[in-house]
């Protein structure tokens, strides 16, 4: 890594950890238990569903007994039901402060046996090469450098392994522009953060063997986002959206989520 991209990073990982003491610490006092029907939802999605976090567990599969990366796990939401579905979880964020409280609400919820939580940078992962089966990651590459996260993931994985993530992706430049007429910001906003572009991914993709990607929700499904739309009327919209993007997947290009599978 040359010196300038390795300062860039290192100014990167203290704003996160900054940032995610900061949102740790606004969560400490909240109950750390996730709803049961919360963890069910999450247990066996199907195939054909239209919301872009049950595609991704049900991409996951049956990891009974296989060792998990929640890459970028954050305060443990997602290693909870990585944990319920039988998987062995390794927890690796670059925040203390997260990783505190996700051992507390892993604990919470019987799993701190079958989870290892460390801390460790994304782009240098504190995991020997080739032990892990998969990698699962939501929203978590557009905080990255790519090159260096591809890098490891690849090296992490054994042969065979899958990593699956879901990232915000924005390949229009019109919606680009769109977007940034609405007065509108997502809460707790990282600087170096950004939406990627599909030749991103691909390129991200491009040491493994295989690339799978779904795209989901069109532009009106962020506006109902964006208006706090009644819940009824937001699942229509992805039922509408799941529609468009399967009778005419060209329309992907101005989705503004991804799901993508890569396998070693």
């Amino acid at each position: 890594m040359s010196q300038s991209k390795a300062d860039i990073i290192k100014k990167w990982e203290d704003v996160e950890r900054e940032r995610s003491a900061s949102e740790a610490f606004k969560h400490s006092q909240n109950d750390l238990r996730i709803p049961d029907h919360i963890i069910e939802r999450y247990l066996n999605p199907k195939e054909s569903t239209n919301f872009q976090l049950e595609y991704s567990y049900y991409l996951l599969g049956d990891v009974t007994g296989l060792t998990v990366l929640d890459y970028g796990c954050g305060e443990g939401g997602n290693s909870v039901i990585l944990a319920a579905r039988g998987a062995n979880v390794i927890g690796v964020d670059i925040s203390p402060h997260s990783l505190e409280l996700a051992r507390k609400r892993l604990d919470a919820h019987g799993y701190s046996e079958s989870t290892d939580f460390r801390v460790g940078s994304a782009h240098e992962l504190p995991l020997e090469g080739e032990s892990v089966d998969v990698v699962f990651g939501m929203a978590i590459l557009h905080h990255l450098d790519l090159e260096l996260s591809s890098a490891e993931i690849f090296r992490v994985l054994k042969k065979g392994g899958r990593a699956i993530f879901q990232e915000p992706v924005r390949n229009s430049k019109l919606i680009k522009i769109i977007r940034k007429m609405i007065p509108y910001e997502t809460p707790d906003l990282s600087p170096y953060e950004r939406p990627l572009t599909d030749e991103e991914l691909a390129r991200y993709a491009e040491p493994f063997s295989e690339y799978k990607s779904r795209a989901f929700s069109l532009p009106f499904v962020n506006l109902a986002e964006v208006l706090r739309l009644r819940e009824s009327v937001y699942r229509k919209c992805v039922a509408v959206d799941g529609a468009l993007l399967k009778k005419i997947p060209s329309i992907g290009f101005y989705s503004s989520i991804r799901v993508v599978e890569l396998t070693k």
